[in-house]
């Protein structure tokens, strides 16, 4: 098996959400969390813009892929372009619960066909440069977790995966939304916590429901790794104790002002290569929750990076309105 490196804290794979702008600002506030993509489906990778759907900023190590699909030799090919861009990371999704994905055949869906998964990852495996892991639930629609999460986890070690994250709640594909899927069904972090005991040399990790770093600290005394999601997202602040609480670096507090100048870079790159700056600003929008000047820092943000000629410069109006005595005195 192959290192899993700097998994003890993991930013989870979300559509719409996770894209190369989002990687990059998280990439800010922690140096060590494992970032990963959005999901990349393989025939996209194959034959779509390979450029746009995978490249990525050499900032955002380590930084991993996620693959979608259920055959193995499209999937083997989509690794091998992976491999041109030096992920750190391949991991198959076998747990979103989109209707895209329920069309296509993938995602949660495989949780009933682990044979297939495994000769899935057994196909990647052999190719790919980097470790491979596999994202799952603990089941999907009437299957009994206790016998569907150990018969997964059984057929993709054998396999040759690396490392296996659960998100610890069933997917109903019948009944439920996409969104729904997020919140309805129960968690069950003991399915996990019991996976981990059945494989201890093997790197477990759990995602769902985790909402702060104190609550990724208990889960780390069970398992290996713990993948935050809208968490992670919607209060990207927390990111910045990451590296202290999570991995016991002697990291001081966030310079907020290179934070700033950053994303002003990154900014400037992507209007330059014709893109627009909401595209940037929109994952920006989630921080400084609580602290005196957020309200108008969101407006700017939200309003301003919409116009046409929207610059970097609206970047540091924003940042201009946050009292940071009051951040500090937040810490």
């Amino acid at each position: 098996m192959q290192i899993i490196q700097n998994a003890r804290l993991a930013v989870a794979p979300m559509m719409d959400w996770t894209d190369r702008h989002c990687r990059f600002l998280h990439r800010q506030l922690t140096r060590r969390a494992l970032l990963y993509t959005e999901m990349v489906v393989a025939e996209a990778a194959i034959f779509g813009d390979r450029e746009r759907l995978m490249a990525f900023d050499q900032a955002e190590h380590p930084v991993a892929l996620q693959l979608g699909g259920s055959e193995p030799d499209k999937l083997a090919e989509a690794v091998r372009v992976a491999n041109g861009f030096g992920y750190d990371e391949i991991n198959l999704n076998v747990g979103c619960p989109s209707d895209r994905v329920q069309s296509g055949a993938f995602g949660a869906c495989l949780m009933r066909e682990p044979d297939l998964v495994g000769r899935c990852v057994a196909a990647m495996k052999a190719v790919s440069d980097a470790p491979v892991t596999v994202k799952c639930r603990i089941g999907v629609d009437e299957q009994d977790p206790g016998i569907a999460l150990p018969a997964l986890a059984r057929a993709v070690l054998e396999a040759g995966a690396d490392a296996i994250w659960v998100h610890a709640r069933k997917a109903w594909l019948e009944g439920l939304s996409p969104k729904e899927n997020r919140d309805i069904p129960p968690l069950d972090y003991d399915q996990v916590y019991r996976l981990k005991q059945q494989y201890p040399k093997v790197f477990i990790g759990i995602n769902g429901g985790v909402a702060n770093l104190s609550q990724a600290l208990e889960h780390l005394n069970h398992v290996d790794g713990v993948m935050l999601g809208r968490a992670a997202y919607h209060n990207a602040q927390l990111l910045g104790e990451a590296d202290r609480l999570i991995y016991g670096e002697d990291r001081g507090p966030v310079d907020w002002a290179a934070v700033r100048d950053a994303m002003m870079a990154h900014a400037e790159a992507h209007l330059a290569a014709g893109g627009r700056l909401n595209h940037v600003t929109r994952h920006m929008v989630g921080l400084f929750q609580g602290v005196r000047g957020a309200r108008r820092f969101r407006q700017i943000l939200s309003t301003e990076s919409t116009r046409v000629d929207a610059g970097p410069e609206v970047i540091a109006a924003a940042f201009a309105a946050i009292d940071f005595e009051d951040l500090k005195t937040a810490a």
